[in-house]
């Protein structure tokens, strides 16, 4: 069955409540197979263009350190020249759009996945997602974690160990748990 066609999947990626269908949850365990076994290959050109292969679509000079982790593979578009460190986690529940020149350092997160604050509602298993969107010439410093539903300008950086609960405009440095901005990122004139 093609995936697009299901009907949790278009609740899912329509940002609606759902449960997950058992072919949703036949792709994830399979990705999730495919990916301890890429993860381990040593080889970068095998690795990152098998790792490639599993998303929706990613753009030239691709590369990602052991290890990378991601619910389903076909929710990401990724620009060109994207560099994820070692442990990163996209849960792809929702769409994840990453653009040009984007870092990620070890231990960054996207999480798309929200789960009700109602907890007779929680136990059910269902939940909602919202997307996530990344400008060009972004840098994600180790161990932030971007929250559901967050847009990213271009020119941005986030400060390590950051948890960014809301979207930011384009150059500016965010940093803290909340993240808040510390201060502008004008890109040098040449």
């Amino acid at each position: 069955m093609d995936i697009e066609e299901d009907s949790s999947y278009q609740k899912m990626i329509n940002g609606e409540l759902y449960l997950e269908s058992n072919d949703l949850a036949a792709l994830r365990n399979d990705v999730r197979k495919k990916l301890m076994e890429y993860n381990r290959i040593s080889n970068n050109d095998e690795r990152n263009s098998k790792i490639k292969s599993l998303m929706k679509s990613v753009g030239d000079r691709f590369f990602v350190e052991p290890t990378i982790y991601f619910s389903y593979g076909v929710n990401i578009t990724i620009g060109n020249h994207f560099y994820a460190n070692h442990d990163v986690m996209l849960c792809d529940e929702g769409k994840i759009t990453i653009g040009n020149d984007v870092k990620f350092g070890p231990k960054v997160g996207l999480y798309t996945p929200q789960h009700p604050l109602d907890p007779s509602l929680r136990r059910t298993e269902a939940e909602t997602v919202a997307p996530i969107t990344i400008g060009n010439d972004v840098w994600v410093g180790g161990g932030a974690s971007i929250l559901p539903g967050v847009t990213l300008g271009n020119n941005i950086i986030v400060g390590a160990g950051s948890v960014v609960t809301h979207s930011f405009p384009d150059n500016v440095i965010v940093v803290g748990n909340p993240a808040k901005v510390l201060r502008e990122n004008k890109p040098k004139s040449k």
